[in-house]
């Protein structure tokens, strides 16, 4: 079921190739949360067609652990989902393990599979205690959810798997089954390079793009027909997204908080909808433990960076996500390139 052939970290289309890149800010080297420097990033790509399109995605920090956590703050924009970890973040400030991202029903089997990994990692012979990190998004429209096809076995491969550099995105790892906005979507990840202080940082982010509404960029709404892509009938406006951000910047918990709260503000940017049945998560951590945190008067830019950041790595979900049949004959398409450049340059 692990389809370990696909080329997961193939060229995909990109917004900033097609010149849709958000804000006035660089990016990082690769464009990708891996930019902050010892954040890494795994997937498990699980494609039986047409009964499971699924898998996991890990955003693993380097040495985070119970006995070095990572400041972190979250955000939720609404709660209709399962954020395992959530209370002990909220409560303290920190997250002690990597970060990982799956489907709904197969949240609770991840969360057990990163405790036995974390706990057989060298020096952790006493620990009695720890938080797994588990965000989800529901793929049972193209997947079949109920047989929680995500098992301790791809938790640990896209752990073990977990690289620096480029990205894949689309319908890979946690993305695989996932749409938003009437189109196929995924993973979807962005950076930026901003001064914090007279300092500069950078913030990434990375995105599970799975939520309703109708999708808007440059302040026009596109819907499928725009583009020349076959529709599904109007459904219930349900979906979630999880977004993870991650910065180099020196910033407590109080500040990741700010911070996860413009992750979620982001997704209005683009069209979401948040209705009720939708789970809207923003997580962000820093990677500068004991660092004197920054002035929140210097924090506008990077503020600004993440609204941006999160733009861009929807579209970039969009874009580099595949045509996907599910269980049940529904087909979702990825948004087009060319054809929403077209359609973007014409008369409003």
């Amino acid at each position: 079921m692990d389809d370990a052939s696909r080329p997961d970290a193939r060229p995909a289309a990109r917004a900033r190739g097609l010149g849709l890149g958000a804000g006035p800010f660089p990016t990082g080297p690769h464009n990708a949360i891996t930019d902050v420097c010892g954040v890494r990033v795994g997937h498990t790509t699980l494609s039986e067609p047409p009964r499971v399109h699924s898998g996991v995605t890990a955003v693993v920090p380097e040495g985070v652990g119970p006995e070095h956590p990572l400041p972190a703050g979250m955000f939720a924009g609404n709660g209709y989902g399962k954020l395992i970890g959530a209370t002990q973040i909220a409560e303290l400030g920190v997250i002690e393990t990597p970060v990982l991202l799956t489907s709904t029903l197969s949240a609770f089997r991840a969360a057990d599979a990163l405790v036995g990994w974390m706990l057989e990692q060298p020096g952790r012979e006493r620990v009695l205690s720890l938080n797994p990190v588990v965000g989800e998004c529901n793929d049972g429209l193209l997947s079949d959810i109920r047989s929680r096809p995500v098992r301790e076995e791809h938790v640990r491969a896209a752990l073990d798997g977990a690289t620096a550099g480029p990205v894949a995105e689309g319908c890979v790892g946690a993305g695989t089954g996932t749409t938003a906005l009437g189109f196929k979507a995924g993973v979807g990840t962005s950076s930026r390079v901003v001064a914090v202080g007279g300092e500069d940082a950078v913030v990434g982010v990375l995105v599970q793009a799975n939520f309703g509404g109708t999708l808007r960029i440059r302040g026009r709404e596109v819907t499928p027909a725009d583009v020349g892509v076959p529709a599904r009938p109007p459904a219930a406006d349900t979906g979630s997204c999880m977004v993870v951000a991650a910065t180099d910047a020196p910033l407590d918990a109080r500040q990741l908080g700010r911070v996860a709260r413009r992750a979620v503000y982001a997704l209005g940017r683009v069209g979401a909808s948040f209705g009720h049945g939708s789970g809207d998560y923003g997580l962000a951590f820093g990677t500068r433990r004991a660092a004197r945190a920054a002035a929140d008067a210097d924090l506008d830019p990077l503020f600004r960076a993440v609204l941006d950041a999160v733009e861009e790595a929807v579209l970039n979900s969009l874009l580099a996500a595949e045509t996907v049949r599910g269980l049940r004959g529904d087909v979702l398409h990825p948004l087009p390139g060319r054809a929403l450049l077209e359609f973007l340059a014409g008369a409003p």
